[in-house]
This record gives C-alpha cells, structure tokens and sequence, in this order.
C-alpha cells in the first residue's frame, strides 16, 4: 500500500506503522465509525469495525506491516479485544519515536525510558481496578435510584422487557417439555438482598469511601412471584404513565405475556432490578446493546443451569455462533444446543428425524480419503503413483466410499459432527441412505456432544466400535421466535440438541449480507470482554480514567526528571542501563510518551462527539490534568469524576444527558497487554531501523554526524 510523508533516507518503519495505524483511527471508542472494505476480485463489500479485519483486509507487503499483522493477532487471538487500542498506540508512539529522534535523542535512552514510563505506569493504575464484586454493587446500587430509568445501562433492560420485539430474544424450543430461556430467570440471591445498598470501598490511593449508605437495619428479603422468578421489594418505584402498563394496552401486553413462560410475572417485578452479571455485562459492552441482551439471556441461562450458586457462572466455551443472512437483526436470539447451516437435501433428512432419539458419531479430523492425521508418517517403501485420485474415475475411490458407507450402517449411525471438511460424494450417498453428515464443527461442540451422548471423537471410520457411537441426539429444523421454520433458500437452519447439553447458540440475524461479519465480531467482543473480567475477577474503571491517569503520572515523571537537585526525583525509574546522557533525554522522551495517551483520549472524545473537534477535545483533557493536579491526588480526584460520570464528557456528546450514573468498565489484562505489545512492537522496529538503514551510501553516512549509530559489517 502507498504510505503517505515516508522519509526514504531513515526509520521508514515507523513511518510505515504511523501510516497504517492512521486507517484505523475511527475504530477507537465505543462509537465506531464502520469502514467498507472492498474487494477487488469479487468487488463485494463488507461492513467491519474492527482492527482486526482492518488488518486482514489491507495489502501488507511491507516487514512492518507483516509485524503489526502478527501483533494484532497475537492480542485476538488470547484475548479477543483491545485490537483497535493496540492499532492506535502503535502509530500514536511511533510517531512520538520519531520525533524524538529528530532532536536527536539516542536510541538507547528512548526504548531503556519509554519501556521503565510504561512499567510504572502499569503500577500506578493498579489503584483503579476494583473487584468484580464490588463492581456488581455499585452497578445495582445505581439501578435502584429514582432516576434508575434515565439510565442507559437500566434503560436498556427496561426496554428488553417493556418492547415484545426486543424482549423476544429467547429462542423458544422446539420440544414442549423444553422452555425458553428467561432473560431474568435467576438472580443472585445476595446481589438482590444488597442491591438496595450503596458501595461501600476504599480503594487503595483514594483515601476517600462513599458516603451515602443505606441503614444496616433496613433490610429486604427476596420474594417468589408466582412464576419462580426471584424478585425483590427494594424498589418501591413503579411506572404507571406508560403506554405499556395503561389501562387501554393493559389487555395487549397481558396477552403477549401469557405467550411468555416465566420472563414477567407482572408490574411487582421492576425491570430495573439486579440479576447477577446483567448490568456488568451492560458496563463492558461500551455501547453494543444487541450484544448485550444476547449475553444478559446466555448469563441468565448458565446461571440458572448452576442452580443460582453463589459463584459467578460463565462459560465462553459452550456458546457458538450462527449467522441468518435473510432475518431481521429483532430475531436474533439464543437457542439451546447446536444451530447450523444445512443443505436443502440434508433438511429433507431431518424431516425423518424430527422427534426421534439418534445414534450420533463423532470425528476429529476430515472426512475424506487423501486425510491424514498431523505426525502422520508415510511408510518408506510404499511408492506414491496418484497423490489426489478423483472419486469419480478409477475403481479405488468407489471402493473407499463403499467401505465408509458400510461401515456407517453397520453401526446404525444416524448423524456424523465432523471437525473438518467432508468428501461431497460421501455426502451425497450417505443423504441418500438417511444418514447426515454435518462437517466444520468446532472442538468445543464435539466435546459438548460427547459428554451428554457418551461419544467419543475417532480419527477414522476404520476406528469405529459400539462403545465409540453415542446416542440421544435429537435433530430438526430451527424455528423463530413467532414458532415458524425458516428456509432461506440455499441454506436451511437446524438445530441439534440432547438431553442436558450445555451448548447454547447466538442466533445473529440481519437482510444486510455486508453487515454479518460486523455483527458477529461485536458478539463476540462483547463475550470475551465478560470472560475476561470473570477471570481477572477485577476491572479498570472506564471512560478514559485509566489513561487519564497513566497521562498524569507520565507529566508528574517528566516534571520530577527537570529537577537535578532533587535526588528522589528519579526513583520511579530505574535502570541500570540508563547512562547520565539517557537521564538528560528524559524528560523528552517521556513527553513523548505522554503525548500517545493523550491522542489517544482526544480521539475517543471527538470520535464519540464529545467534542466538536480534536482540538476541542485536547483543551478538555488538560483542563482536566489541571483540575488533577490542583488536587493533590489525580488517583482520587479521577475516581470522584468518575463515580459523578463527568470524567472526560462534553456538552455536545450524545451520552451527555443520561445522568450520572452511567458506569463503564474495562479489561485489565487485556488493556495493559495491548499497551504492552504496542510499546514492544514500535521499540522492535526502532531499534531494526536503527540496523538497517536504506538509502544513502556507505560513504555519506561515514561523513555524517550519524555515523556513530550505524556499525558496518
């Protein structure tokens, strides 16, 4: 690709990764402004907002871009978010790198100061993380206030349950022993009996607890409506000039209702109450409320599957995606077991299935003749003639698809879940004798499948025994929310259960084909944002405080470094590689470093339409260092504007008249290991293009005023 104001003589490296990481600067914030990535092949479109698919989508022909490629999938790949935050501190510091090498600061003192500024730093905003416990308290101490319905994150559960055509994102089952998933079903007993209560912490740095209380002697007790669900009286608000809830739609919501087992059991129930993990998945999403109901549906499901144990329940291994190209994105919803994509010819099979238990096979690699196994070794004195014979000539191919077929009907197999890809011919014979064959399954599904049927997974047909063929699979065609199977003309959904089978399966839906991968990703960035917080069992608080923070603390450092007769001023950072020249550059180099946070900040305000320009946006994080330091403690005065919801917001912002009790939260993990491997990655090409330079010749750089960088081999 063309790389705009390449300096052709030095570090065209960092020019490169400043010039890619440009194209991804409107993916930063929750307010993405989506980008189309055209074909040239095909010319088809396809709507992405990730800086993933940013990455896969562009021609990176250049060292450097194949490094930021690796990066960025190395950060998906282990934690499925953070990609874009990475993408942008990459250019942010390449070019804060640059120029520091134009006042000539070595390459030495850059990479020994910037790697011990962002070291700290990572210490430093350890006081900002607060325990998902108490994250889940103070998020339902928000919800139960009287302005509970002016809340976003609040808001949105209220609309799920008011709006049938939002509410509808449950998939109901098939089977009538079998009932939908409730979005509410379960809730935490403790979370509900506290969830009237204010959060009460000290924060290590603060210094300072919330205030407002509630008595320890006012207690409530969780009550048992009529339709299992576990309410709470803490919330004596109800909303009765409503549309919904009036006298003239009173008799048009109840008969939705009644269609509805379990999910409302009446105005008693206030939609605004705490169920587990709701409102923190509400607080991670960042904006993304499709997502967000989905997993507020998958959390109920998992926790009511615990049986509301005291433990937080998530399990991003039973959840699978299927993607409806042809459905409006209101029947998108979550249904137990495995959705797929079938042919017409294989629906026809489960027409004879529908209502019987099946005998189910499982197979961990391809189902083809020319597979083998990874390690495979082929013997030494076999000489290979044919590498890839076709099925259609020769005797041996139709010999191997008669065995297979044999070997399948002896066993009495009904369905085969195939890892890998799947021989078409073998397909066509093995729908012709009733059996289905359904390939690309992931390992996650195989291993779901095995332990409720008994299966175990087998590399071959000729592997196959009695004891490896499960059994009480149970297959037929999906049908949406309002009841009715779907046929989407190539492609038919199915949906394949068994008794007691964790699995659950989004079900995405949308009629515009470009907008299935955007859906998709978000889902899943949303997912592992929530598996991650779990893990972690703690997160960054949001909006900007943990890199306002780091913003501060970089100042207060460059500031001390100013001050030689100040002996402490040099303590944060130490380093024995750090020479007297290095400590002279310091204080540049940590401006420098400072500068990545704060573009950083002011184009997530300005992308947000938090402020009209990026200039605007710059004048509102200083006012903000300023009122920080004016403070005393920036730790302290950061977490005040947070809890008040001030921290970082214009009066232009589309989220500026929600109120203050909009809460957003971030991965800890995943945030510091994207600051992490952006720093590393623009410090690997410094110091390679530090090596290697192209351009002028040997003797021009012996002549310059350079030439003690460079060694010449």
């Amino acid at each position: 690709m063309a790389f705009r104001d390449v300096n052709a003589r030095r570090h065209i490296g960092l020019q490169q990764l400043s010039s890619l990481a440009l194209a991804g600067r409107t993916l930063l914030g929750p307010m993405k402004s989506c980008k189309f990535i055209v074909d040239e092949s095909t010319k088809q479109s396809t709507l992405i907002c990730s800086a993933v698919r940013l990455i896969e989508s562009l021609d990176l022909t250049c060292a450097a871009g194949q490094l930021l490629n690796e990066t960025i999938q190395a950060q998906n790949k282990e934690f499925g978010t953070g990609m874009s935050t990475l993408l942008f501190l990459v250019g942010a510091w390449s070019n804060a790198v640059l120029e520091c090498l134009q006042q000539n600061v070595p390459v030495s003192a850059i990479v020994s100061v910037m790697s011990e500024g962002l070291n700290s730093c990572c210490e430093r905003v350890q006081c900002l993380q607060i325990s998902i416990h108490d994250a889940n308290k103070e998020l339902c101490s928000c919800s139960v206030r009287p302005n509970a319905f002016k809340n976003t994150s609040c808001q949105i559960g209220c609309d799920s349950l008011l709006n049938p055509e939002i509410f509808l994102y449950v998939q109901k089952d098939i089977s009538a022993s079998e009932e939908a998933i409730p979005r509410n079903s379960c809730c935490h007993q403790e979370g509900v009996s506290n969830c009237n209560k204010r959060l009460l912490s000290s924060l290590s740095g603060f210094g300072e607890i919330a205030s407002l209380v509630k008595p320890a002697g006012e207690k409530r007790t969780p009550k048992i409506s009529g339709s299992g669900v576990i309410t709470s009286s803490c919330n004596k608000k109800k909303l009765t000039h409503s549309r919904y809830f009036s006298t003239l739609g009173k008799s048009h919501f109840s008969s939705w209702q009644g269609n509805f087992q379990g999910y409302h059991s009446g105005p008693a129930v206030d939609p605004c109450e705490c169920y587990g993990l709701e409102h923190l998945v509400m607080a991670l999403s960042h904006g993304n409320h499709t997502s967000v109901k989905l997993l507020q549906s998958i959390v109920a499901h998992q926790q009511e599957k615990a049986e509301c144990s005291s433990s937080s329940q998530f399990n991003i291994a039973e959840i699978v995606t299927c993607c409806l190209l042809g459905l409006p994105e209101s029947y998108a919803c979550i249904s137990p077991g495995f959705v797929t994509l079938v042919s017409p010819e294989q629906a026809t099979v489960i027409k004879h299935f529908e209502d019987k238990l099946l005998r189910i096979l499982l197979m961990d690699g391809d189902l083809t003749e020319q597979y083998r196994h990874l390690g495979f070794s082929r013997p030494r004195n076999v000489r290979t003639i044919l590498e890839h014979p076709s099925l259609l000539e020769g005797r041996a191919g139709d010999l191997w698809l008669s065995r297979m077929l044999e070997i399948l009907i002896s066993f009495e197999v009904n369905l085969v879940l195939v890892k890998g890809s799947v021989c078409e011919n073998l397909m066509e014979r093995c729908i012709a004798n009733s059996i289905l064959v359904i390939g690309s399954v992931t390992r996650d599904v195989l291993h779901a499948f095995g332990e409720v049927t008994s299966a175990q997974s087998v590399t071959y047909l000729t592997q196959l025994n009695a004891s490896c063929v499960g059994s009480g699979a149970q297959v037929g065609l999906w049908k949406a929310c309002d009841g009715r199977a779907v046929d989407l003309g190539e492609l038919v959904p199915v949906r394949i259960k068994a008794q007691g089978i964790p699995l659950l399966t989004a079900v995405l839906t949308t009629t515009v084909a470009s907008k299935m991968q955007l859906i998709e990703d978000q889902f899943w960035t949303s997912a592992y944002r929530l598996h991650h917080a779990l893990n972690d069992e703690k997160v960054f608080l949001g909006g900007g405080a943990v890199e306002l923070l780091c913003l501060s603390h970089i100042r207060m450092l460059a500031e001390k470094s100013l001050q030689p007769a100040n002996k402490n001023a040099v303590k944060e950072i130490h380093n024995p590689w750090l020479t007297a020249s290095a400590t002279e550059y310091k204080s540049v180099v940590l401006q420098s470093l400072a500068s990545g946070w704060k573009q950083y900040l002011s184009v997530v305000m300005y992308n947000m339409a938090k402020a009209a320009s990026e200039l605007e946006a710059c004048t509102s994080v200083d006012h903000h260092l300023k009122k920080a330091a004016e403070c005393g403690s920036p730790s302290a005065y950061i977490l005040k504007e947070f809890r008040r919801g001030s921290l970082l917001r214009g009066s232009s912002g589309p989220l500026a008249d929600h109120g203050e009790d909009l809460k957003v939260y971030d991965n800890v993990a995943a945030k510091t290991e994207a600051w992490r491997r952006a720093l590393d990655l623009v410090l690997l090409v410094l110091q390679t293009d530090a090596e290697i330079i192209t351009g002028p010749q040997r003797n021009q750089l012996l002549n310059s005023h350079v030439s003690s960088e460079f060694m010449f081999l």
